[in-house]
């Protein structure tokens, strides 16, 4: 670059973790490298290993795609990539073993492309917000309260927001309460959803048909997530809208309803369905909705981003019931982000296609402080 070249902004893209979506995490990174914008945006690629730690990653998106069923991670390779500790100083080093570490330039922004618990769960946010680094999405509190399912409906419906009927299964509470919980379960009525409170993608659900098969959920759920939350089964269709931060001071923007239809071989949207399963699901965008229907779907998709305190970017998950109600099932503040994900083809049909997208959250990231706001 000469010196009269603008300097391209510098954003770090973080992607893998700890958690069970790990390999989602990759798949959305690998899509995202491959549209950012190269001439704007200098890419500083990391990946978190399953185990933890940060590394510099080569940014290949061939190598973070799902292949043949395969799913891909991060390799626990190369050196150890350290944030830093004086806000101010965006300026990464990478640790090599028996090497000095050595420093590897300051980010501008940093995309944090993680889903689930140790990544879009407040975690990484708050690790940034100490260390001053702009970025991408929600902060602490909205990222914290948008991961735990139980806090999220407590919120929503604080905030007027219709919610399904649930049961909170605290850690240990089968093990000594379990006639009052079984008891508690049973008054939502059966067919049931056991699903683990602050994981995503579908990961430890079960749908439960009566009482004989509550036990084996829990302990399935609780794989994932010490805490475990139990909801009725609502029949109707599951509808979806995208949000988007608005310019300071206005309402966010709400993108066209779309609709995920699985057909009998998924008893639900199972992760295989999400991630492996083309043929027998079906993503309408837009969703054949009335049109006032519709309008009520992002008008609540619109408080719901409010109630939580989101920013950046979330999508809102509704259920239509089969009486025209709506009710609010969840709110995702780093949705599924490959090309074929609900969240960038709701933006697409409404008019904003995937670099485009990519190039609103890192300007709307960048445009914001850090820190109390």
């Amino acid at each position: 670059m000469s010196e009269h070249e603008p300097r391209r902004v510098r954003v770090a893209v973080v992607f893998g973790g700890r958690s069970s979506e790990h390999a989602i995490s990759c798949v959305t990174a690998g899509s995202v490298l491959q549209v950012i914008d190269h001439e704007r945006y200098e890419v500083v690629p990391i990946g978190i290993t399953s185990k933890g730690r940060w590394v510099l990653g080569a940014g290949d998106p061939a190598r973070l795609a799902i292949t043949d069923g395969r799913l891909p991670e991060v390799a626990d390779e190369g050196g150890t990539v350290v944030l830093p500790s004086t806000p101010g100083s965006a300026e990464l080093t990478v640790c090599e073993p028996g090497d000095v570490p050595h420093a590897i330039g300051e980010v501008d922004v940093v995309l944090p492309l993680l889903h689930g618990p140790y990544g879009e769960d407040g975690t990484l946010q708050g690790l940034l917000e100490l260390a001053g680094v702009p970025y991408v999405g929600s902060g602490v509190l909205a990222s914290a309260v948008g991961m735990d399912k139980h806090f999220m409906k407590l919120v929503l419906a604080a905030s007027g927001l219709p919610v399904c009927r649930h049961a909170l299964v605290e850690p240990g509470a089968w093990e000594s309460q379990q006639d009052r919980v079984a008891a508690e379960v049973a008054r939502l009525g059966w067919p049931v959803f056991v699903k683990p409170a602050r994981a995503g993608s579908s990961v430890g659900i079960t749908k439960v048909n009566g009482p004989g098969g509550l036990e084996a959920a829990l302990l399935e759920a609780r794989r994932h997530d010490p805490k475990v939350i139990v909801e009725e089964a609502v029949r109707g269709r599951e509808v979806e809208c995208g949000v988007l931060e608005g310019r300071t001071g206005a309402p966010p923007d709400t993108s066209v309803v779309g609709e995920i239809r699985v057909d009998q071989t998924h008893e639900f949207y199972d992760f295989d369905a999400k991630y492996l399963d083309e043929e027998h699901v079906a993503l309408d965008v837009p969703a054949d909705l009335r049109t006032e229907v519709a309008d009520q779907v992002r008008a609540m998709a619109a408080q719901a981003f409010r109630a939580l305190s989101c920013e950046g970017l979330a999508r809102v998950d509704f259920f239509l019931r089969d009486d025209g109600s709506l009710l609010v099932n969840e709110v995702n503040t780093m949705p599924g982000f490959t090309p074929t994900s609900m969240f960038p083809l709701l933006w697409a049909a409404t008019g904003l296609d995937y670099p485009g997208l990519v190039d609103r959250l890192l300007t709307t990231a960048l445009a914001r402080p850090t820190g109390l706001r």
